[in-house]
């Protein structure tokens, strides 16, 4: 009887999981199909998945089959121009609550791949005002920032304004990136370090 009370329990939470994971896949792919043509450009099989915070989205391109995770925020500061400043590439996946803050110009190239809580900024607060609050004070630094083809940043990564970080490049959970990541480098701690660099030409990894 308990196994039998069991069973059916077993088979009644993977049917209501099933369907969870149904009408979420259906919600993020409908709010995707909806909302895409606010977006400077917004490629086929692209899904963001709600709740997502959106500000600036008529200067913010997405690729192909782009993934950006429930949380995340994607953020365009309102100034000149008609140009996207936020561009996502093909097949990038960004896993969830992520955020992305343009004010010049923030690029991800293909295939890049984000943990959780990773923050890209391409500007800073100002600070120096003692009699302001930072948050009445603007921003300052700005400086485009650029992720290569196939970099993959850990969770909880920082990457300030005016990085670039190259093609296969890895970047540890926890990082504060201020300095440029070589091609297929590993860059680690606060501040970053790299502590691989770019692998000589033909070159296998371990």
């Amino acid at each position: 009887m308990i196994a039998g009370m069991s069973t059916a329990r077993r088979a009644t939470g993977a049917g209501f999981l099933g369907l969870y994971r149904l009408g979420s896949r259906a919600w993020g792919k409908g709010f995707s199909l909806l909302s895409g043509g606010a977006f400077a450009s917004f490629g086929a099989h692209s899904v963001l998945q709600p709740p997502v915070r959106l500000e600036g989205e008529r200067r913010i391109a997405i690729g192909r089959d782009v993934f950006v995770g429930p949380g995340s925020w994607l953020q365009v500061l309102e100034g000149d121009g008609e140009g996207p400043i936020l561009e996502i590439g093909d097949g990038c996946s960004i896993v969830g609550a992520c955020v992305l803050s343009a004010s010049c110009g923030i690029r991800l190239g293909r295939r890049v791949l984000f943990a959780r809580n990773v923050y890209i900024a391409d500007h800073a607060h100002a600070f120096e005002d003692r009699d302001v609050a930072v948050m009445d004070q603007g921003i300052t630094k700005r400086a485009p920032v650029v992720i290569d083809d196939g970099a993959w940043l850990g969770e909880n990564v920082f990457v300030g304004p005016g990085v670039r970080i190259g093609k296969g490049a890895v970047v540890g959970a926890n990082a504060v990136v201020l300095r440029d990541v070589p091609d297929h480098g590993v860059a680690v701690g606060v501040p970053a370090k790299v502590i691989r660099g770019a692998l000589p030409e033909g070159a296998a990894t371990r």
